[in-house]
């Protein structure tokens, strides 16, 4: 994801950071308090089951004693020895002894299996009665328990003997697993309990669906079949108190969340606006506005940040100063070119064209004009003349007085730097011809120059000592060029521009001009072929 500002970078970090170690600290309260649960549900199933079994065998026990002191009960026995087909006074021996002890069925069964007496109506159950007194018939205590499904209850059943003095019967007493037992059950140990037989409820506390943790035992019926108890935990509700402090945690890590981004977004503006500041302070910069000034009353990097601002602005500013004094001084070209040379003497060999320019008469000038007058006069001269060279690309080398020298190809390396020259000459012819039109109107005499112009290999660079320098042309072809620019002055050549046989040779462009043959100049032995060019051809 990309940000268009800091201030949104940074509220995201933070946001992300503190959310990310909210969400983390609620996944792992969560993840203990789920594994904590399930093991304190376990605990809680396997102890519900241990309550399950001793409340059986506290029902049971409670039966065996009470079934015990009914078959030692004289009258009781003498049922069998003096009335042994009198049914309905067993049955009714058994009524009473139900309301006594308050079992749930009560039933006493032969020998040979049969029912004799029974406390309840409707199908019978022997098939429990029968196979619980086998099982006690070979027991060494003639006891036995054990479970029936009667009448779609489940119960715990107990079987004794009745001994006159030998076993002449067997009762079977039992207690009804009914929703009483189970709640109570539940009560004491918080544990949800079912009871079914083959996929059947038969009673359950459970009230609703829910997700429960759960564990199933199976219990042995008396015919060999099997029922079971299942024993449930609620998950909901073991969590309830985890999920109550988890939406604390909630709470308290949104809440906290929100001041994160109060205070992210206070720290993003505090940090956003001064860079903003800065931002917009560079842009000034830039354009080259030096004169204003950033203020950031704080004592942290940023703050010193902006001092540092400031002071480069200043820095600017007076680079910009002496780069335009620079400037008005020597040419750009040549104030770039020192700018890239640090000032270091030295040149390299290199072929330029070079023009030198000199008005002429300009001592009578001196005598006629007062100085401000003359030095006016001089700078509108060297002014139209300049101007008219650096549109060819020219660079203006030196000032000389009322003279100058402009060269073509250095600094900066040129393409036609003799054409450039040529150009530069007749421009410079028809700006003066301009120039005198305008003297002539203020009522101050004409101005006449020569030009002289010469392409050669000379040495260019930085020249002077290390406490001052210039960057001109030395050589003989630079000589060449200020002896033409004299020999403009033999009226038999009648020239206002002398070029050399180099510079034609190397132009492109069509000239119209006049060969003056070999010329002998001053200082130099060997003669240089001159020609006037008189304009474009």
């Amino acid at each position: 994801m990309r940000f268009r500002s800091f201030r949104a970078r940074l509220l995201a970090v933070i946001l992300a950071l503190v959310g990310g170690a909210q969400l983390a600290a609620l996944a792992i309260v969560a993840t203990v308090h789920n594994a904590n649960a399930r093991r304190e549900i376990s605990h809680d199933l396997d102890e519900a089951a241990r309550q399950f079994q001793k409340e059986i065998e506290r029902g049971n026990g409670y039966l065996a004693r009470t079934v015990g002191a009914l078959t030692g009960d004289y009258a009781f026995k003498q049922i069998f020895v003096l009335s042994p087909d009198d049914r309905a006074t067993l049955r009714s021996a058994l009524e009473s002894f139900k309301l006594r002890a308050q079992p749930d069925v009560v039933a006493v069964l032969s020998l040979d299996g049969q029912t004799l007496a029974e406390t309840r109506d409707g199908p019978s159950a022997a098939v429990y009665y029968r196979a619980l007194a086998k099982a006690a018939d070979t027991s060494p205590n003639l006891r036995a328990t054990s479970y029936g499904v009667i009448d779609g209850a489940l119960f715990s059943l107990t079987a004794a003997p009745i001994r006159a003095p030998d076993v002449v019967a067997w009762i079977i007493a039992g207690i009804r697993l009914d929703r009483k037992f189970v709640a109570d059950l539940k009560e004491t140990s918080g544990v949800d309990i079912t009871l079914r037989h083959h996929g059947q409820t038969l009673v359950t506390t459970v009230r609703q669906p829910a997700d429960f943790l759960s564990v199933t035992q199976p219990l042995a019926l008396a015919d060999g079949d099997t029922a079971e108890i299942v024993l449930q935990y609620s998950w909901d509700e073991k969590l309830a108190p985890t999920r109550r402090l988890e939406r604390l945690l909630a709470i308290v890590g949104g809440s906290s969340l929100a001041l994160a981004a109060l205070l992210a977004v206070g720290i993003a503006r505090s940090i956003s606006q001064p860079v903003r500041a800065l931002a917009e302070f560079t842009e000034h910069v830039a354009r080259g506005d030096y004169a204003r000034r950033i203020v950031l009353d704080r004592a942290d990097e940023l703050g010193r940040l902006a001092t540092a601002f400031n002071r480069m602005s200043e820095g600017l500013a007076e680079r910009d100063r002496i780069r335009d004094l620079l400037d008005k001084n020597v040419s750009p070209e040549v104030a770039a070119q020192l700018m890239r040379d640090g000032g270091a003497l030295g040149g390299e060999e290199r072929e330029v064209t070079v023009l030198f320019a000199d008005l002429r008469s300009f001592t009578s000038l001196s005598e006629r004009l007062p100085p401000r007058e003359l030095v006016a006069l001089l700078n509108r001269f060297l002014d139209r003349m300049s101007a008219a060279i650096e549109h060819e690309g020219g660079v203006i080398d030196k000032y000389i007085g009322d003279a100058l020298m402009a060269l073509f190809g250095a600094p900066v390396s040129q393409s036609e730097p003799a054409d450039r020259a040529l150009r530069a000459a007749l421009a410079m012819q028809a700006a003066l011809a301009g120039l005198n039109r305008e003297l002539a109107a203020e009522g101050q005499p004409a101005l006449a120059f020569g030009i002289g112009i010469n392409t050669a290999r000379v040495v260019a660079g930085n020249m002077g000592s290390r406490r001052r320098l210039n960057y001109s042309v030395v050589g003989d072809g630079v000589n060449v060029a200020a002896r033409l620019e004299a020999l403009t002055r033999t009226p038999e050549y009648r020239a206002t521009i002398l070029a050399s046989e180099a510079t034609l040779r190397a132009a492109q462009g069509h000239y119209v001009t006049r060969a003056l043959g070999s010329i002998v100049v001053k200082g130099r032995a060997e003669p240089v072929q001159a020609h006037a060019v008189d304009g474009f051809a």
